[in-house]
């Protein structure tokens, strides 16, 4: 029967010397048996085992696992659960790393529409990030209200046209302004905007808010902290403002 070193051992099976000889401090990978001089001998069962540790480890299982696995009198009872339990740690990891994939993008896209950047910059962006998802259901909610107006609306047209009935525009037209009127200030009391000057997060008033110029994602306001006037970016707001002209 062959006997291997700690060293040929290690080199049967790609890893270090370091790494066998922490497997035998671990209690996995004990050797067969010692030299006269008091080297550690492995066999070749001990190679195998070896290979299989390797193997368990690539898969990201823990030592415990591992060694409880090989010390099971029966570990075809036990290998399912700690496979299932490593799937779900591996599922859990990836998605943690898409999610931080997806910020690093963001930033760097946030970092590219800065004219004067500062470390006050990426706290911005964070907290830009951060409302993303709040925001979204905010504007998710808005347009699912506006559905069953816009269907009122169509109706009300199509209705004109095809046939000259002309009543319904009047009665989507008195339900639809008040409707904007009222979805407008809740929405503007929901909001708030990051001066890009001095990076105050300010609630302006509704007038203020529904008059200024935007983009999807923007409106051109005046901040209260600098007085700086230009385009803020809109977050959702942490605290709902005060109803306010």
């Amino acid at each position: 029967m062959s006997t291997y070193t700690t060293g040929e051992i290690a080199k049967l099976c790609g890893v270090t010397v370091r790494t066998v000889q922490y497997y035998d401090t671990r209690g996995i990978l004990v050797p067969s048996g010692l030299s006269e001089g008091g080297r550690r001998l492995y066999s070749d069962e001990d190679v195998k085992r070896l290979k299989i540790i390797c193997f368990l480890r690539e898969l990201g299982l823990p030592i415990d696992s591992i060694s409880q696995l090989l010390s099971e009198d029966d570990p075809g009872s036990v290998v399912s659960l700690l496979l299932d339990q490593q799937e779900a740690a591996l599922r859990k990891e990836i998605g943690e790393r898409e999610a931080q994939l997806e910020k690093l993008e963001d930033l760097r896209t946030g970092l590219k529409s800065i004219e004067s950047f500062s470390v006050e910059s990426i706290g911005d962006i964070a907290l830009i990030l951060e409302n993303k998802k709040k925001l979204k259901r905010l504007r998710v909610f808005i347009v699912l209200t506006a559905i069953p107006l816009a269907v009122l609306q169509l109706s009300a047209i199509i209705l004109w046209i095809a046939k000259g009935i002309w009543q319904l525009f009047p009665i989507w037209l008195i339900v639809a302004v008040p409707y904007a009127v009222l979805l407008s200030r809740w929405y503007f009391r929901k909001m708030a905007y990051i001066c890009p000057a001095c990076h105050t997060v300010f609630q302006p008033s509704f007038r203020e808010s529904f008059w200024a110029r935007h983009t999807p994602t923007a409106r051109r306001l005046t901040c209260p902290g600098c007085g700086h006037r230009g385009y803020c970016v809109e977050v959702a707001a942490e605290t709902e403002a005060g109803s306010h002209a």
